[in-house]
């Protein structure tokens, strides 16, 4: 029998457990997941904004994979310094497939970022997702204006639930605390700011349509920026999503430039060209803008700054640049790209590839693509797996890992915890009024699961 843990419980975790399940070269295979949080499904969960119902819906395709018979989940189990290290698992374990993301958030790198109102979009999407690592609410929602910096998914999924009204967000799971900030905010004007054009931008052109379906709130385009965009005018040569999102935003602005209506309660300005230069403090640490340089197309798909600069007024500032791997101590890791250096999955150290240990997802590859991308970058690590699994099941392994677990002090949440979570949120929802509403802490979690 082949044993093997899968280390995160992410779209790659649960995608690389189920290639590992329903293939036929190994007949007889056996997959922990394990789980950092007492909680599986990883972004699915805490990535994914709370009206986004359709893909959290992805959860229970998810969960129908975690219940194979063959397949168990660990959650509450750190992997790392102060729990199980790489050797341990080695040991225990014919193979390893380390799916840990990338959950370090990039860093604007300009002065002021350390004043108060200026955050990681990280760190925002993780509290109104009730991520149990959360900071409480310090995003000074009293802000009038908000700028979103950055031109991709997750900046649109920010800036739409800062747009979007509290009854609109209250039939969802949103924690009952973040509902009620998000209630009482101030926030009327939000600008998504990129420093490349239109036709680079990396949302998706779903989540971009979006943004104009919202029911109290009106989205701008400046039509001046958009014709800075050399692919503007003959967007036939781009890729199909980018020509759809330049149709999109070339409808808003014919329809902006004709409209005379009365104005929503909010607005969401989207912006492109201009490059972050400083966040402007007011002079009591607190930040009051955001000076932009205007930037132009270099000729070579790039930018260069023309020297001519505004300021945004804002009093919240969320960064929405990228995410970035971190080190995993005994792992092998690639600074430059924030990966773990690996050959169709398979770690190497110092060239070699390293027996029994392995990567998928964005560790693997870096953060790119979305979750469906997740399936073929797993079935690749798994195929490596199996080429190898004739070599790996030849060594003796000592004996049951959970029971190993125990042993070393931690207190493993399987499977019925985490139902036990489920049903405790969906008491928690019935109480307030609400559907399913989740669990914000640590405490909470690990008291609804009640040991099991």
């Amino acid at each position: 029998m082949l044993h093997v843990a899968v280390v995160g419980s992410g779209p790659s975790g649960v995608y690389a457990a189920q290639s590992l399940v329903q293939q036929t070269s190994v007949p007889d295979v056996r997959v922990l997941v394990l789980d950092r949080l007492p909680c599986p499904y990883g972004l699915v969960r805490y990535g994914v904004a709370p009206d986004h119902e359709k893909i959290k819906s992805l959860q229970n395709n998810l969960r129908a994979v975690l219940e194979d018979e063959r397949i168990g989940f660990v959650g509450n189990v750190e992997v790392g310094p102060g729990g199980l290290r790489p050797e341990w698992l080695r040991t225990h374990f014919h193979a390893v497939v380390y799916c840990v993301g990338a959950a370090v958030d990039r860093k604007l790198g300009v002065p002021g970022e350390e004043l108060y109102g200026s955050h990681s979009a990280t760190d925002f999407v993780s509290w109104y997702s009730a991520h149990p690592d959360a900071v409480g609410n310090g995003f000074a929602l009293e802000a009038r204006s908000a700028v979103v910096v950055g031109v991709g998914n997750v900046a649109v999924d920010v800036a739409r639930i800062l747009a979007r009204g509290a009854d609109e967000l209250r039939p969802t799971d949103v924690p009952h605390a973040a509902l009620g900030a998000l209630a009482a905010s101030g926030v009327r004007a939000v600008h998504m700011v990129g420093r490349r054009g239109p036709s680079q931008a990396k949302f998706t052109t779903k989540e971009l349509r979006e943004l104009g379906a919202l029911p109290k709130a009106d989205v701008a385009v400046d039509p001046a920026e958009l014709t800075l965009d050399p692919a503007y005018a003959d967007p036939a040569g781009l890729p199909a999503v980018n020509r759809r999102n330049v149709e999109v935003l070339r409808g808003w602005a014919d329809a902006e430039a004709g409209e005379g209506g009365t104005p929503a309660e909010r607005r969401l300005a989207l912006r492109f060209f201009l490059r972050p230069v400083e966040i402007v403090g007011d002079g009591a640490g607190r930040v009051a803008g955001v000076r932009f340089e205007r930037t132009l197309p270099d000729g070579r798909g790039g930018v260069r700054g023309s020297g001519t600069y505004e300021v945004i007024e804002a009093q919240l500032v969320l960064r929405a640049v990228g995410y970035r791997g971190s080190p995993l101590a005994g792992l092998p890791f690639d600074a430059g790209s924030g990966t773990v250096p690996h050959l169709a999955g398979r770690v190497l150290r110092d060239g070699a590839a390293s027996p029994g240990e392995y990567v998928a997802g964005w560790i693997k590859r870096g953060p790119t693509g979305v979750i469906g991308t997740n399936r073929p970058c797993a079935k690749e690590t798994v195929l490596s797996l199996l080429a190898d699994a004739p070599d790996l099941v030849r060594r003796r392994l000592p004996g049951e890992p959970l029971e190993a677990v125990r042993e070393l002090g931690l207190s493993p949440v399987q499977w019925p915890g985490w139902l036990a979570i489920e049903a405790a949120e969906a008491a928690l929802g019935a109480s307030l009024g609400r559907r399913t509403v989740k669990i914000p802490d640590w405490a909470g979690l690990l008291g609804a699961a009640g040991g099991r």
